[in-house]
C-alpha cells in the first residue's frame, strides 16, 4: 500500500479556504486538514476494526492516535479562530473530504485485510501523526500561538 498522504487537504482545503475573509486563509485550510487527519484515522481503524472481527488493536491505535494529537487539534482550533475563523461548513469539509479519501483508498484496495494491516502499522509507528504529515503548518501555527 502506497503511503497514505494526508498533505492532500493542503491543496484542496486551500482554495476553499479562499471565501472565508482573515488574515491567511491558506492557513486556516491547512489547519482544517489536522481535523480531516482526525478523520482519516477515526474512519480507517473503525472500519477495519469492524471488518477484522473486531480486533481491538484498531480501537487502541485510534485512541493512542487521538492521545498523541490532541494537542496539535486544539492548538489548530485555537489559531484558526485568532485568523478569524474558518468558512461556514469548512471543518465538515475537510473531516468528509478526509474520509472519502481514506474510504476511496481501501475500496480500491486488492487485498483489503493487507491494507488495514498497513494502515495500523502506520497509525501505531506514529507515521500518520500531525506532526509528521503537517509539520509546516503544525510550525507556522505554533509561531502564531506563541506571539
Amino acid at each position: 500500500m502506497k503511503k497514505i498522504a494526508i498533505l492532500a487537504f493542503c491543496l484542496i482545503l486551500p482554495a476553499s479556504a479562499r471565501a472565508q475573509d482573515g488574515a491567511d486563509p491558506a492557513l486556516v485550510g491547512e489547519l482544517m486538514a489536522f481535523h480531516g487527519s482526525e478523520a482519516i484515522v477515526s474512519a480507517m481503524t473503525t472500519h477495519c476494526y469492524e471488518t477484522t472481527g473486531l480486533d481491538s488493536a484498531f480501537e487502541t491505535a485510534r485512541d493512542n492516535w487521538y492521545l498523541r494529537n490532541i494537542g496539535f487539534l486544539d492548538l489548530a482550533d485555537r489559531v484558526i479562530a485568532r485568523l478569524g475563523g474558518g468558512a461556514p461548513g469548512q471543518l465538515e469539509a475537510a473531516e468528509t473530504y478526509g474520509g472519502t479519501q481514506i474510504m476511496s483508498a481501501y475500496n480500491s484496495a486488492d487485498d483489503k485485510e493487507a491494507f488495514c494491516q498497513s494502515f495500523l502499522e502506520q497509525v501505531e509507528s506514529g507515521a500518520l501523526d500531525i506532526d509528521q504529515q503537517l509539520a509546516e503548518p503544525l510550525k507556522r501555527a505554533q509561531e502564531i500561538a506563541s506571539n
